[in-house]
């Protein structure tokens, strides 16, 4: 989110695709069976709306360079699948956080922490998927041998979907430390966003982005093993130490 190169795609792809197809193909030619790619919902895009989310048979629709990177790899992926018989697996998750996570979600967990008041009590009609690292990496481990995730795409989350209130109040809760939020407008905020040129960050804070994971509970009998709160105090507990 904080790019500093002229040509930002170029730099996504040279990592995100290249680099990635590179492996699949010296993997294929070594006789590995199956390849577990983890891509991003960002593949299928920046938000939904109220009641639709997204689903793992969706038309990919990306809108940043680092999206369109994973979506380019995936595609290329499912090329090398057809050619070679190596099975591949797509795993697209939104946000993940747990100990060390970063970026906007770490300065959230800071500002609970810290006690700051934040603008945010009256964001509670929004509805963000999330997904803690040990629910992640559980879906994964869960990849590599199921029959049934041989060449499917799967989305992923806590199978609990926040309010940016709702997280705020409970990462207090999980760190001890209860959340100071006074209301503002939604809209009020997202017009200040705007003006000072923050809109893509309101979007986070003020939208909604939500996955359907009932394909990747029904197809592989999976269900995530912690659960939100539990999540959070893991996220919380790396953040103190």
């Amino acid at each position: 989110m904080k790019e500093t190169t002229a040509h930002p795609l170029q730099a996504f792809r040279e990592v995100n695709t290249h680099a990635t197809l590179n492996l699949a193909k010296q993997a294929a030619a070594a006789g590995v069976r199956r390849f577990v790619f983890v891509s991003s919902v960002k593949v299928n895009g920046e938000a939904t709306e109220e009641g639709a989310p997204f689903t793992a048979s969706d038309v990919p629709a990306p809108q940043d360079p680092y999206g369109i990177s994973k979506m380019e790899a995936e595609q290329g992926l499912r090329e090398i699948a057809e050619h070679t018989g190596m099975e591949v697996v797509i795993v697209r998750p939104p946000l993940v956080y747990g100990p060390g996570v970063k970026a906007n979600f770490a300065s959230l967990m800071r500002a609970v922490q810290r006690g700051i008041p934040l603008p945010l009590a009256s964001v509670t009609g929004n509805r963000r998927s999330l997904v803690a690292l040990d629910n992640l990496v559980d879906l994964l481990i869960t990849c590599i041998d199921h029959p049934a995730a041989a060449n499917q795409t799967f989305l992923v989350s806590d199978g609990e979907d926040l309010s940016t209130a709702d997280l705020l109040r409970r990462l207090g809760q999980a760190m001890h430390q209860p959340a100071r939020l006074f209301p503002v407008p939604p809209s009020l905020l997202q017009l200040g966003a705007r003006l000072l040129g923050k809109g893509a960050v309101a979007q986070r804070l003020l939208g909604n982005l939500q996955v359907d994971i009932s394909h990747t509970r029904n197809t592989l009998n999976w269900s995530p093993p912690i659960s939100v709160d539990e999540g959070l105090r893991r996220a919380a507990a790396g953040l103190k130490s």
